[in-house]
């Protein structure tokens, strides 16, 4: 069931959202030199890696490890990218990860690949059975603003308490901050 909502709901936002898209990809390209779109390795479920999907809002060359590491990330932040993180317009190609089952709706937002303590705290707890989300239970109660141990705490509370309507709960929750440019999101810390 959970699936299919995935494979519905990311087709029709993508349909809807395609003119938004197009502007995006032009703005991106007018901005600075490079593709639009960035492709970084992630972990998904059972601590596999893909390919995830996002609009490119850095620069080209930036290292690739989470934001929150990078020394003066901002001077990497491109002007249309400050945007774009602002109301999480860059996450919105993983709906092509959520329709090739790479990802959920909901869930715990895909690890880098090099984030070694998250995995090895995911796989302990066991979260890494379920399929990561474009947003999840941690995103909306803080994402970078709590530590490691209490975003894996959320993670683990999301596992065990997983619904429809906990999804829509979080669904909820995440356009609201989003559409406020608030809560969920943090540029200066952005992965």
């Amino acid at each position: 069931m959970k699936r299919l909502f995935d494979i519905l709901c990311s087709s029709a936002a993508l349909l809807v959202l395609s003119p938004l898209l197009i502007v995006v990809v032009i703005l991106i390209k007018m901005d600075s030199p490079g593709p639009s779109l960035f492709v970084q390795r992630r972990v998904g479920i059972n601590d596999t890696e893909f390919f995830m999907y996002k609009f490119r809002t850095m620069v080209v060359g930036t290292p690739n490890v989470a934001t929150d590491k990078l020394t003066n990330s901002q001077s990497y932040i491109t002007k249309v990218g400050y945007y774009l993180r602002k109301y999480s317009i860059d996450e919105l190609p993983q709906l092509l990860n959520i329709i090739k089952g790479d990802m959920s709706i909901i869930g715990p937002r895909p690890a880098l690949y090099n984030q070694t303590e998250l995995r090895q705290r995911r796989n302990k707890m066991g979260v890494a059975a379920i399929r990561p989300g474009l947003s999840g239970w941690a995103q909306v109660n803080g994402r970078d603003d709590i530590s490691l141990p209490e975003k894996v705490k959320l993670d683990l509370y999301y596992l065990k308490k997983q619904t429809f309507w906990l999804d829509l709960k979080i669904i909820y929750m995440t356009v609201f901050s989003v559409s406020e440019g608030t809560g969920i999101v943090k540029t200066e810390n952005r992965a």
